[in-house]
């Protein structure tokens, strides 16, 4: 038997069709049956405005006005008032905790001042919000463009959970005799392949009414950030193929923002939605982002989506409609995110001094990176790896010779006592965030010796040295 529409989702698509059609366009199946029930959630929001005598309406043990809960697990909380623990939160996050991150948004990426963008929807950190990309735009086949350079994770939350097709591009840039000083230290490629991008978008793009294009930067695996130049060409290149006819939902994964170290020349300081956010009807910008990263607060899944409507005039419409769609995949897979987490980062955004302390923080990442910059250009190890261009976050990958990574790898861990990640069957991503200074050089001389090790056939383990 057919889907029938529910009646709220038929509204919110009516409302999509007339204001921006090329939007409504872009939304999956399940995206189009997406809705925010009129249901418990907003008779209890009516109830606490007007119950005054008596409210039974939302499913949790109330005692003195407040939250039941056991003093065992509040004696760890000793600013926290049960209110802020133990309630429910609402499907998309706490206002001011959404009202605090919009205005971080503004704060650190100047285009965005004067656009008209959407007030920023709580998910349980980055991969949630991934998964809700997903249950808004992506249907089975849908094709989705990344670069070779890509975190994992994404092939399960799209390609096998949803399953989308997901095709890439080179991406760095290939040598060639405009090489910086940074590849005559012996680093591969050049930057950012902005070519093989524009020319990946014109190709996927063909004969297909929508393309879903994922953008992540500071990158996980390889640390890259964008020059200015290459960013700006990146959102050119979007705007150009929207402007062919394509509608294009842009996805900008920014879970490393703000971790910028300009190494080898300046990068992009701000994120790629406040360069297409506004800029062509065809082309909705979507930014992903969170406190996981950015407040060094992993384990508080707390992350955020963020909807750039293309077309300023219609952009308030898009953003309810898509808030309301978006709030209906959220209540139907984990109803909300943890409200203790949301108060926490609440709290620290309104803390005077969050700005010092993540500028500390980052100083000491910034640290790490540029020692092993220093590191991986020595000429001593140009017969075992290149260092691919890193500039930013918490990751560096190199290109091992001779040898397959995975291979190497397992050497690593049996007969150094060294872990590392094999990507690909040629590179090593090394996490330079979880390294001190100290041991920054050790470790790439363990590489090295490793990769030595296995060109030659020789199995000894460093106690035999």
């Amino acid at each position: 038997m057919a889907f029938k529409t529910n009646p709220l989702a038929q509204q919110l698509n009516e409302r999509l069709e007339q204001t921006a059609p090329a939007v409504s366009g872009m939304l999956s199946p399940l995206g189009r049956r997406l809705y925010f029930p009129k249901g418990i959630l907003s008779q209890t929001a009516e109830a606490k405005q007007k119950a005054q005598r008596f409210n039974a309406t939302i499913g949790i043990a109330t005692e003195r006005g407040g939250p039941m809960y056991l003093p065992s697990m509040h004696r760890h909380l000793t600013d926290i008032a049960p209110a802020d623990a133990y309630n429910y939160a609402p499907p998309a996050g706490r206002q001011t905790l959404r009202e605090h991150w919009r205005e971080k948004l503004l704060a650190e990426n100047p285009s965005l001042r004067g656009a008209s963008f959407g007030l920023p929807i709580v998910t349980s950190a980055l991969t949630h919000g991934l998964s809700l990309v997903g249950d808004l735009f992506v249907g089975e086949g849908d094709r989705i463009l990344l670069p070779d350079q890509l975190w994992g994770n994404y092939r399960l939350t799209y390609e096998v959970r949803l399953g989308a097709e997901i095709v890439t591009y080179p991406f760095y840039a290939s040598q060639g005799s405009d090489a910086s000083a940074a590849e005559a230290a012996g680093f591969a490629g050049r930057g950012f392949n902005v070519d093989g991008f524009r020319a990946a978008l014109a190709e996927h793009a063909e004969g297909r009414d929508k393309l879903i294009v994922l953008l992540n930067f500071p990158n996980n695996p390889t640390g890259y950030m964008p020059t200015p130049a290459e960013g700006r060409a990146i959102a050119d290149a979007l705007a150009a193929q929207a402007a062919c006819g394509t509608r294009i939902v842009a996805v900008t994964d920014d879970a490393y923002f703000g971790l910028f170290y300009h190494l080898g020349g300046e990068s992009m300081t701000e994120s790629l939605f406040g360069l297409l956010a506004g800029r062509h009807p065809n082309l909705l910008a979507v930014k992903l982002d969170g406190a996981t990263k950015e407040l060094f607060v992993w384990g508080l899944r707390c992350g955020f989506v963020t909807f750039g409507p293309g077309d300023p005039a219609t952009a308030d419409a898009v953003c309810e409609a898509l808030d309301a769609k978006c709030r209906g995949a959220i209540r139907g897979a984990i109803s909300n995110s943890p409200m203790l987490s949301q108060a926490l980062v609440e709290r620290a955004l309104e803390t005077s001094s969050i700005a010092d302390e993540r500028k500390e923080k980052a100083e000491t990442l910034r640290a790490r990176a540029a020692r092993v910059y220093e590191v991986v250009a020595r000429p001593a190890f140009r017969e075992s790896f290149d260092p691919y261009p890193f500039n930013s976050g918490y990751f560096m990958c190199v290109r091992v010779k001779g040898v397959d990574a995975e291979r190497l790898r397992l050497h690593l861990l049996d007969h150094h006592q060294v872990g590392l990640i094999a990507t690909s069957p040629t590179d090593i991503r090394v996490a330079f965030s979880c390294l001190e200074l100290e041991q920054v050089e050790p470790l790439f001389e363990a590489l090295d010796q490793a990769i030595r090790e296995l060109r030659s056939g020789s199995q000894r383990i460093a106690g035999d040295r």
